[in-house]
């Protein structure tokens, strides 16, 4: 008996005609495949093209330019599915979410009419490259560099812990173009993978997300044209950022709002089935408790997010409200499932489990984009 929640309130007919296509699509292209994907450390190219042709892709990116003409309401159902499937491989949240919008926003009208009709049918995957080896949530110390040289820039540097860089066509990459100039000095440059000097290193090995090809990235004197430039003049980057990133924490509120609920529904199931000492472990008192107090932080998590995502919708979320959410839900998420594991058992380590799964995988949450630390640092400066 799954989690009983009320339905959200920013839903409509239309969405959940979305939510069951897009729980038809996970069930069949991407739960058969996690073991083969984890092992691969990515998933298959043609998943692009498959969700490319389904209309998956770019869901709030206008018609104009090939995209689904949504909002972030329809973007937040395909990823509760993913996340609700126990799928962590498919980078779709990174396509569709985050690069996409750079470019919708940011590129010019002719680069968004090239580039964004294809990332919408699969034909292109995209990627964003921020952090480097040496500098994490401090993007004003990035050391990669692009030189204007004509009508084009020369890129050199390295990214790490980039997302879909197995698979990119198309990295929207943050570069100094003034390397003394503080925040003032970075720029967003998009680069094309099949540009000379462009060249992947190894797919990561990661405690968790297995199946994800995250990778580092390398620039040895890769050319693109001046007009790859996102925003009208250099040194944009930093403040673009900064106008894109909460929705890429409210992104990540929903991934781990969705994974709460999906981890207590799976501890539920588990443990009215499992029996100890001639009776199934849901009737002892600690494991009724347990599942109590995971149930009410599903439904207060639940209640902030769909708050969060009316304000997103309004364009009233701003950057201190997605830092609160990515900070509440990525830190109840990990404590949440650390418990059903330990409802779990020994099973709840064997990697065959979703639960262990979801446990290695949700622990990044708190990590990735902006730390629970910078979290708290962004809310404290509004208080």
């Amino acid at each position: 008996m799954p989690l009983k929640l009320p339905k959200s309130s920013w839903s409509t007919t239309e969405l959940e005609d979305l939510r069951e296509l897009s729980r038809s699509f996970m069930q069949k292209e991407l739960v058969p495949h996690q073991e083969r994907w984890a092992a691969d450390k990515k998933v298959d190219r043609e998943l692009w093209n498959k969700a490319g042709e389904v209309g998956l892709l770019c869901l709030s990116i206008p018609e104009e330019y090939g995209g689904g003409g949504g909002t972030f309401a329809h973007e937040a159902v395909l990823y509760e599915e993913q996340a609700r499937s126990g799928d962590s491989a498919w980078g779709v949240t990174v396509h569709n979410g985050i690069v996409a919008h750079y470019l919708s926003a940011y590129a010019s009208e002719e680069k968004k009419r090239e580039w964004l009709p294809k990332m919408a049918g699969g034909e292109m995957v995209g990627a964003i490259a921020m952090t480097e080896p040496g500098t994490g949530s401090d993007l004003q110390g990035i050391k990669t560099r692009a030189v204007r040289d004509g009508d084009h820039y020369v890129i050199n540097g390295a990214k790490t812990f980039i997302t879909n860089g197995f698979h990119a066509d198309l990295v929207v990459v943050a570069v100094k173009t003034d390397p003394d100039a503080g925040a003032q000095g970075v720029s967003l440059i998009a680069v094309e993978t099949d540009t000379p000097g462009f060249r992947r290193g190894r797919v990561l090995d990661k405690v968790g997300l297995k199946g994800q090809d995250t990778a580092e990235l390398f620039f040895d004197d890769v050319r693109v044209p001046a007009a790859n430039l996102l925003g009208d003049a250099e040194g944009q980057g930093f403040i673009q950022l900064m106008l894109q990133l909460p929705q890429e924490r409210l992104i990540i509120a929903v991934t781990a709002v969705a994974g709460l609920e999906a981890a207590v529904d799976l501890t539920l199931e588990y443990t009215k089935e499992r029996t100890a000492f001639g009776r199934p472990i849901f009737s002892f008192q600690n494991t009724k408790f347990k599942l109590a107090e995971a149930a009410t932080e599903a439904a207060v998590a639940r209640a902030f997010l769909d708050q969060c995502i009316e304000r997103h919708l309004k364009g009233e979320l701003d950057v201190q409200g997605a830092a609160m959410a990515k900070l509440w839900t990525t830190e109840r998420v990990n404590k949440v499932i650390d418990d059903c594991v330990q409802l779990f058992g020994g099973y709840g380590y064997m990697s065959e489990y979703p639960i262990a799964r979801a446990w290695a995988d949700v622990r990044i949450s708190r990590i990735f984009g902006g730390t629970s630390e910078i979290m708290k640092e962004i809310i404290s400066r509004s208080l």
